[in-house]
């Protein structure tokens, strides 16, 4: 019965969202209180919701500090060099704005945090795919799979979980599958290639009057003022609009505004409060070129110090927001001005953090999570166990997309491990095997970076989904096939 609920409650949450019924955070709330009830614990409703609300508290907290860090950064910055350098590679062509997303996402994912990677990349990218007219969902979805792939770094969490569950070193479970992760990680691009060359084919090249394709992204993207025609706009052009949105500004979910090939000659092309493209000045009050190189120690202690674990991340976050608040904006008003800046998207990730804890704290406090996986291993025919790090691999897409990693690696993760010894499988293979899902668990409703992407892009999170789980799983498919090609798994 437990099973059937269990399955019953996700399949329920999945339709609504992505067909829009409800908002995520009351889906995330309503559904699972309500199937609580029809498991007839109604009653324990309330420590089931404390319990995950204790849970994932410290997430929050993490998630918290590191938008405020990270959105400060942006505002003095730090980060400008890079993002120039992706967008002179970019200039206006879809296709290259959408491969340059995937080794945006891939380069800083090398942090092992999500969120961080999630808030960069929105940043850099949000301002062209508005003003090209590209679909924002495919920056989402390229963006997540990217992260998901490499968010099996040692130090990401899921190697150290599948190590931590089996009593393995995790350099035996990682290093082997670098080539299988390798082929992951090219496919990767090579999607982004194909979902630009078909966002390119949509809306063409922006190429406005008076300019060569060879011009720096600059001056191509900068917005005309008001009444201004595309002549005009590239007379005027500076670098302003050249690097991504601190916030980005409201646009429409899908992104989907409509361009043309080209720009025709003496046409307005003036950009509007609707189109949500607003590029990051370089001459905005909140730059701090002097404090340029302290910004950029201070990241890079902070990055040493959370994968050297010194101290918990919500500390350090904590810790990092402070200190970057107090030297880069050391009077009152303006930190004030730059928390409130970020606050909005602060209460949407903290909000659906907690929400997501009511759905967790339902399907473990219940035995649901327990239930659909002993049923899952228990449907594994017995000809199969040779055959466990398969099985493994194809069964961490589903699992590791309706369970957090937790459950996962410390509750299905052992079963699996020592079914397969039972048939002379090893569970560093098993183990290697668990982290193919990972590509796929990165666009989980259970997984709260997500919903910094959606949050910061202005997707909804059902169009996210929609789109991306099915590039997800192939991308995660094509890491078992690799994986097993080379004899890793």
């Amino acid at each position: 019965m437990l099973t059937f609920l269990g399955f019953a409650m996700i399949a329920t949450f999945l339709v609504l969202i992505m067909l829009k019924k409800m908002s995520p955070i009351a889906a995330l709330v309503l559904i699972p209180a309500l199937f609580c009830v029809f498991a007839g614990k109604g009653a324990h409703l309330g420590d089931y919701v404390i319990d995950g609300v204790g849970k994932l508290a410290p997430t929050a907290a993490m998630l918290m500090f590191a938008i405020v860090y990270f959105g400060v950064m942006i505002d003095v910055g730090l980060f400008d060099p890079i993002v120039r350098g992706i967008l002179r590679f970019c200039k206006a062509d879809p296709m290259r704005v959408v491969v340059g997303t995937a080794v945006l996402a891939a380069i800083v994912s090398l942090d092992g945090d999500g969120s961080t990677t999630f808030m960069i990349t929105v940043s850099a990218m949000y301002p062209l795919y508005k003003r090209l007219g590209l679909s924002l969902v495919v920056m989402t979805g390229v963006a997540a799979t990217a992260n998901g792939v490499m968010n099996t770094l040692p130090w990401g969490g899921p190697t150290a979980r599948a190590a931590t569950a089996l009593k393995l070193d995790a350099a035996d479970i990682f290093v082997p599958m670098i080539p299988a992760l390798a082929v992951g990680l090219l496919f990767v691009f090579v999607l982004a290639y194909v979902l630009g060359v078909k966002e390119r084919r949509r809306v063409g090249t922006l190429v406005l009057p008076g300019q060569v394709e060879r011009e720096a992204v600059e001056d191509e993207l900068v917005p005309a003022t008001p009444g201004a025609s595309g002549a005009s706009a590239s007379a005027g052009a500076s670098d302003e609009g050249a690097a991504g949105s601190v916030t980005p500004a409201a646009g429409s979910a899908s992104g989907s505004a409509p361009a043309s090939g080209s720009a025709p000659h003496g046409s307005g092309d003036t950009p509007t409060p609707e189109d949500g493209f607003q590029g990051l000045d370089p001459h905005r009050p909140t730059l701090r070129p002097r404090l340029y190189w302290f910004n950029a120690g201070l990241t890079v202690a902070l990055l040493t110090a959370m994968i050297m674990e010194l101290l918990p991340i919500p500390v350090l976050f904590l810790l990092g927001a402070a200190l970057a608040l107090t030297v880069n904006f050391p009077h009152m008003p303006d930190q004030k001005a730059r928390i409130a800046a970020h606050a909005d998207n602060v209460l949407n990730v903290a909000g659906m953090v907690f929400a997501a804890a009511v759905f967790t704290g339902v399907l473990t406090g219940t035995g649901m999570v327990k239930h659909m996986a002993d049923w899952l291993v228990g449907a594994i025919p017995e000809g199969m166990g040779p055959h466990m790090a398969l099985v493994t691999g194809l069964l961490s897409l589903p699992l590791t997309y309706f369970m957090s990693n937790d459950g996962f690696y410390f509750g299905v993760l052992p079963v699996l491990a020592e079914a397969g010894a039972a048939h002379g499988v090893s569970p560093l293979e098993i183990a290697r095997a668990s982290l193919v899902g990972q590509a796929l668990h990165m666009s989980s409703p259970l997984v709260p970076a997500v919903y910094v992407l959606v949050g910061m892009a202005k997707v909804e999170f059902g169009d996210h989904t929609r789109f991306t789980v099915k590039w997800a799983a192939l991308t995660s498919l094509v890491v078992l096939a690799a994986g097993m090609l080379f004899g890793i798994i």
